[in-house]
């Protein structure tokens, strides 16, 4: 009599369970990237020659130049704006970890648009040739410009794109830890339970009973 074959009881292995913490980690990695890059990038290029020209005076020419922060103070402002909700991010929950991260994306976007704006304006030129030249609304001629006002856009866009990780999946990001809390002296530390009296001690027993605390518990 032959054996009567048993069904087999074993099923496929599941398929692995998604990870979002792996997701949330790499877009926190990416975001923080972004926008250490783009404030960086913009600061620098606030320091740097934006333009060049020339001023006419009696005895010839005289070269003038300008830099970002000369030009504009807009990128340099925001870049430490952005910068500062970047960090802010993971101090907030809920809605205000939202408005931190849609100040991020502003503060990228006035970056990249004041940069760009930035890069046609010859008013600063012109202040400085009339300082040379001494006469107010003195024309500089030559006029150049280099491609710092386009590594601060570039900068901008850094920010305004960390910015956006920051409202696409910033629910899913840790925040501050509330391990140290601000103790009843004022000092910050972990909160520590006070330790228990010690029953064959009398004194201790008295002690706690001066606190109002109940050696027994």
């Amino acid at each position: 009599m032959s054996a009567v074959p048993q069904p087999r009881t074993d099923t496929e292995p599941a398929a692995p369970p998604a990870r979002p913490a792996r997701s949330a980690k790499r877009s926190l990695a990416l975001a923080l990237l972004l926008g250490a890059a783009g404030a960086s990038l913009a600061l620098l290029a606030s320091g740097r020659i934006w333009a060049r020209g020339t001023a006419v005076l009696a005895q010839g020419e005289l070269p003038r130049t300008v830099t970002g922060a000369d030009v504009t103070g807009v990128p340099g402002a925001l870049a430490v704006v952005g910068l500062a909700a970047l960090v802010a991010v993971f101090a907030v929950r809920r809605v205000g970890r939202i408005v931190v991260a849609a100040l991020l994306a502003l503060s990228g976007l006035g970056v990249a648009v004041a940069a760009a704006l930035g890069n046609a304006d010859t008013s600063a030129l012109r202040a400085k040739a009339a300082d040379a030249v001494g006469l107010a609304g003195a024309d500089v001629h030559h006029v150049s410009h280099t491609g710092w006002p386009w590594v601060a856009a570039a900068g901008g866009l850094l920010l305004f794109l960390a910015g956006v990780l920051a409202l696409v999946f910033g629910r899913s990001w840790p925040g501050m830890s509330g391990r140290y809390e601000r103790t009843p002296g004022g000092a910050r530390g972990p909160r520590r339970a006070p330790a228990a009296p010690d029953l064959d001690r009398p004194e201790e027993i008295w002690k706690s009973l001066d606190r109002g605390e109940d050696p027994t518990r």
